[in-house]
């Protein structure tokens, strides 16, 4: 069972201040308090205790008795909830626009090369890449459990809005997949992606190329538990960043000569 700790650990994760979820915690454990009871309760220091419970009564959280002392209640725990989720999720949508309205400064942009820790923020991060394509994207899959419904959507939708989809995979099993999804893509099989090679427990998963000026280079490794594997990913944007030169190098002589594709 969660203990009062935890308890009042969460309520601050939901942001309630700390003397806020310890008062709210004491109330819970009884039908009413005084602010002294409260005190006692919750190791508040009294001079605190009376503006905390204003701020949950404001929050719609306690009631307040105007009786001599004054009594203060614990709402139900439901509704608790339910006025904690909105307030949540209000948080949320006003952070949401006041970032939306944020604007990048002109002329800046990312340099050096990012490391990216975890699968998900890796596909993040190339859905980011995949979706401010302009004219080309190379993408290399080594490892073909990346290959998921969700790239090879958003690789259709870059190649609808017109740009070049260049893509090579270790079979052509998994080439037929790609086509069949993405039919005006340019697709072909290369021993550049079959079985790569393990280095210290870590082997190539997939590179991307987008405009030859990004690009993403992910590694997998063994996880903590068995059959379980954990992504990392460096990426790098800008043109004149040593991975995007030695990477443009390698890959655009190769591309630019014509014969992977034909």
């Amino acid at each position: 069972m969660p203990t009062e700790n935890q308890a009042v650990r969460l309520l601050d994760e939901l942001g309630l201040t700390e003397y806020e979820a310890r008062c709210f915690v004491a109330l819970s454990r009884v039908q009413k308090a005084s602010a002294s009871e409260i005190h006692t309760l919750s190791d508040v220091p009294r001079s605190r205790v009376y503006d905390s419970v204003e701020r949950l009564h404001r929050k719609g959280l306690v009631d307040i008795q105007q009786t001599e002392p004054r009594q203060y209640r614990a709402l139900p725990r439901d509704t608790v909830l339910d006025r904690l989720r909105e307030q949540y999720a209000s948080t949320l949508e006003a952070t949401d626009a006041a970032l939306s309205k944020l604007r990048r400064a002109k002329g800046l942009e990312e340099q050096g090369a990012w490391a990216i820790a975890d699968h998900d923020n890796v596909t993040d991060r190339t859905g980011l890449l995949l979706e401010d394509a302009t004219n080309e994207i190379y993408v290399l899959i080594a490892d073909e459990d990346m290959l998921d419904d969700e790239l090879c959507d958003r690789l259709a939708a870059a190649s609808e809005s017109g740009v070049t989809v260049l893509i090579e995979v270790p079979s052509e099993e998994t080439a037929a997949r790609i086509r069949s999804h993405v039919p005006d893509a340019a697709v072909a099989t290369t021993a550049l992606a079959a079985d790569p090679a393990r280095l210290e427990g870590k082997w190539l998963s997939r590179i991307l190329l987008v405009d030859r000026r990004a690009v993403l280079l992910s590694a997998l490794s063994d996880g903590t538990r068995p059959s379980n594997t954990e992504e990392t990913a460096i990426c790098s944007e800008g043109p004149d960043h040593g991975l995007v030169v030695g990477i443009r190098q390698l890959l655009g002589t190769r591309l630019d000569r014509g014969a992977v594709f034909d």
